[in-house]
Parts: C-alpha cells; sequence; structure tokens
C-alpha cells in the first residue's frame, strides 16, 4: 500500500479523471483499500498540488501536511483492507 500512495504523487488529475485507473486496477484484482490508497493520494498529495501550496506555505508545514494526510491516507486504506 505504501506503494500505491507513492506512485499516486507524481500523477496529475481530478476525481473524475482517476476512475478508469482505479476501475482497471478494480478488475485486476487489487484490494479495496489498495486502490483507495491510491486515489486519495493522486488527490491529495500531487506534485501541482504541492508547488501551489509552496506558494502559501513554508516546507517544514507542508512535510507536517504531507505526513498527517498520508498517514491518514494508509491508515483508510489498511482499515478497507481488513474489513473487506
Amino acid at each position: 500500500m505504501p506503494a500505491a500512495i507513492a506512485l499516486g504523487v507524481p500523477m496529475y488529475t481530478n476525481a473524475a479523471g482517476v476512475i478508469p485507473i482505479v476501475e482497471a486496477l478494480i478488475g485486476k484484482g487489487a484490494a479495496l483499500g489498495t486502490v483507495l490508497a491510491f486515489m486519495m493520494s493522486v488527490i491529495a498529495l500531487s506534485l501541482p498540488e504541492m508547488i501551489i501550496l509552496r506558494k502559501v506555505l513554508r516546507l517544514p508545514m507542508i512535510a507536517t501536511f504531507i505526513g498527517v494526510v498520508a498517514g491518514g491516507i494508509l491508515l483508510v486504506g489498511l482499515v478497507f483492507n481488513l474489513v473487506l
């Protein structure tokens, strides 16, 4: 699951654009929690978003944001994998 999150970070798409990718991953047999973590990381932790945040936040605050959001995404993915 951390690899799915790391793969989602450099991608730049919107919520509607990631749906076909998610559908293909689920079709290939990926776990729902892993796919959900990938989808959330694409939206929340994309590189262009970090560039935009750099204009209003300092680097320590951006690092904190990335850590908290990535931790939350990982937790949600793990919970979904355990429950489903």
